[in-house]
């Protein structure tokens, strides 16, 4: 067999998992917001920038158009935001949080704490180093996307 198809060579296969670890580890953290995870990421973009328009926010957090959708549905459904149509041209939509949805920051920021309990076998320095490398991995996936587009 080739070295290249054994499964412990895989990156993809350990970012698979990761990924399946990473969904376990906030799912209770996030059920005292009553989010998921792809809604706990747009909320983190609001409340860094609120009253912003659907496409700054699908760039900001590199979700799927037809995904943001329906997670602004969601979250406009449990009244954490609005989705209005933009004063100066009604063709654009901007996201704004309610009451509600700013209140949900101050339970949210226990949630980078406690995820952070869970890395306790990593230090600042690794974290940091592997945050720039995923970064760096993730250029490499978007600029190959760009060379197939065409």
């Amino acid at each position: 067999m080739s070295e290249l198809l054994k499964l412990e060579n895989q990156l993809c296969h350990r970012f698979y998992t990761l990924s399946n670890a990473f969904t376990r580890a906030y799912r209770p953290l996030l059920k005292t917001l009553d989010v998921t995870y792809p809604q706990y990421v747009t909320l983190m973009a609001l409340w860094e920038n609120d009253d912003i328009t659907i496409a700054d926010l699908l760039d900001v957090t590199d979700i799927d158009g037809g995904a943001m959708s329906l997670i602004l549905k969601k979250l406009e459904s449990k009244g954490f935001l609005n989705v209005v149509k933009d004063d100066a041209d009604k063709r654009v939509r901007k996201v704004r949080l309610t009451n509600d949805g700013k209140a949900k920051k101050a339970v949210a920021e226990e949630v980078p704490t406690q995820m952070l309990c869970k890395l306790q076998g990593m230090s600042a320095e690794e974290s940091r180093t592997l945050r720039d490398l995923l970064d760096k991995l993730g250029g490499c996936f978007a600029r190959s996307e760009t060379d197939t587009n065409q």
